[in-house]
């Protein structure tokens, strides 16, 4: 049976995939990671950068022994993904990436960190607020910032580009909700047309959050790309 790694986004966690994994593990090992600063892992004292998230899915793959594993990554967990499979191709089948950002630039960096402050979170919208104290604990106020950090380093020096994108060699499945306000459908397109080996998907009325995607349609997707019966 083969192995298949699924990884959150940003400021998400790996319980998303609880929904998943019952029907997922019919035709996989599933394995699942935190990054650090998510959950009950710590932040790291050097700063979260998209190259730290790329060692941390080759230290898994190496620390279980895997080869040959598919990964499914929600956000920037499909971005890690891919810069993971430009730097370690021989560890990686195939990814499958969903509501991923590729066009990262100073300005959207810098807009999309802004919306990061936690107390403006805690007041405008505490419900989001109280998920990410379930989920990261009293620490969230400080991953916010860390990952707006991220954002701003990947609008600087994207590593997915023009170029990089096209030395991505294994089979590759980009997708984007329609109704997704993080990711356009257009530089979803742009990146499936920059990879050799890729398909592109586009989900009917689905928003960026991993609990907004329907199951069934994500399932049948894996399914057909995956080859799976």
């Amino acid at each position: 049976m083969k192995n298949l790694l699924l990884l959150h986004g940003a400021l998400g966690h790996s319980d998303i995939f609880k929904p998943y994994e019952k029907e997922l593990s019919k035709y996989f090992n599933i394995h699942t990671l935190l990054f650090s600063g998510h959950g009950n892992t710590e932040l790291p004292e050097n700063a979260i950068s998209i190259e730290k998230y790329t060692e941390e899915i080759k230290d898994y793959l190496e620390k279980e022994n895997l080869r040959d594993v598919c990964i499914f990554g929600h956000s920037m967990g499909g971005y890690a993904a891919l810069c993971c499979a430009l730097r370690y191709p021989e560890r990686i089948n195939s990814i499958m990436t969903l509501g991923t950002k590729f066009d990262w630039t100073e300005e959207q960096a810098l807009k999309e960190s802004k919306m990061l402050d936690p107390e403006a979170i805690l007041l405008k919208v505490p419900k989001f607020a109280e998920q990410l104290e379930n989920q990261h604990g009293a620490q969230w106020k400080q991953l916010l910032p860390a990952i707006a950090e991220l954002m701003v380093a990947l609008g600087k020096n994207p590593p997915l580009n023009e170029t990089s994108l096209w030395a991505i060699s294994i089979p590759v499945q980009i997708m984007t909700g329609d109704k997704d306000n993080m990711v356009s459908i257009e530089e979803s397109i742009s990146a499936y047309r920059g990879i050799p080996n890729a398909k592109l998907a586009i989900l009917p009325d689905t928003k960026h959050p991993m609990e907004k995607v329907r199951p069934n349609l994500l399932f049948d997707l894996m399914k057909d790309f995956w080859n799976l019966s």
